[in-house]
């Protein structure tokens, strides 16, 4: 929940800060739709009116974000990685499409992409909160998959390791590190 609250947040911000000139208002328009049908829960629909959009402006970047979001929420991971991508590829100096990837790449446990993904986020935005709230996650999970492999490589190691594995677990709420 937390990290689509984030995300959501995310979407705001990105929203706001990439507005393009001369976008029309029925353009505006889409984008807040489709921004609705996210935040209700009708990925689906957000993905069809999206991609439906994006026949008419296939080069908007706030409809191709809006479109891996839904792809996202839809259950389509590999879908959205391939638009991220793509986003991050056209607009390096968007920080936003960089975040969401990296979200991706750590819920496949792909932590390395996540961490430099995030780097790449803070290159193009030094600012971005998000990024740099997410890439301390990322650094946590690493040090909580450092600090296991300590207590099973040397079992005298369990007496300075595990009070420190165990605050990564309350950090996170959770009874083991995500």
């Amino acid at each position: 929940m937390k990290q689509a609250l984030r995300l959501f947040a995310c979407l705001l911000q990105w929203l706001a800060l990439t507005a393009l000139p001369g976008t029309g208002r029925a353009q505006a328009d889409d984008h807040a739709d489709i921004s609705a049908l996210l935040q209700s829960g009708q990925a689906a629909q957000a993905l069809t009116l999206a991609e439906q959009r994006l026949t008419e402006h296939p080069r908007d970047p706030q409809l191709r974000f809006l479109r891996a979001l839904a792809q996202t929420d839809a259950g389509e991971p590999e879908r959205a990685i391939a638009s991220f991508t793509e986003l991050t590829q056209e607009f390096p100096e968007l920080p936003e499409p960089y975040n969401n990837l990296a979200v991706l790449y750590a819920r496949q446990n792909q932590w390395d992409q996540a961490r430099a993904t995030l780097e790449m986020a803070l290159r193009a935005n030094p600012g971005y909160a998000t990024a740099q709230e997410n890439l301390g996650d990322i650094y946590a999970w690493l040090a909580s998959q450092a600090y296991s492999k300590a207590m099973q490589l040397d079992a005298n190691s369990a007496a300075s390791v595990r009070p420190k594995l165990a605050l990564i677990r309350e950090l996170f709420g959770t009874g083991r590190a995500r």
